[in-house]
């Protein structure tokens, strides 16, 4: 088994009491007995765990297979980090004034 697979699966039998034997890549979140909140709350502790942005509303759909979620989850976490574009500070916004010492706030 995959590791995010394997994730999934601890985390509705844990977390959401659903009986491992119901959990099948074709089985959807709404037949595994999710409501609307307990989806989200699936996707937000996913997205938490393995650091990746899925989307709340297409990510916990009802019809949303444990495959897809596997699937997409796989997806992100295959796609290259991006670095942070460095940006100077405006000074416009911060202005730094050379003359005056720095110290508390007045």
């Amino acid at each position: 088994m995959n590791p995010v697979r394997e994730h999934l699966v601890t985390l509705l039998t844990e977390k959401f009491d659903t009986p491992s034997d119901t959990i099948g890549d074709d089985a959807a979140l709404d037949e595994l007995d999710l409501d609307s909140l307990a989806r989200i709350e699936l996707v937000v502790t996913l997205q938490e765990h393995w650091g990746v942005a899925l989307d709340d509303d297409l990510d916990s759909a009802a019809d949303v297979t444990v495959g897809q979620l596997v699937g997409r989850i796989h997806a992100l976490l295959a796609q290259p980090v991006r670095p942070v574009a460095s940006v100077a500070p405006d000074p416009s916004v911060h202005p730094v004034h050379p003359e005056q010492p720095p110290g508390p706030a007045a």
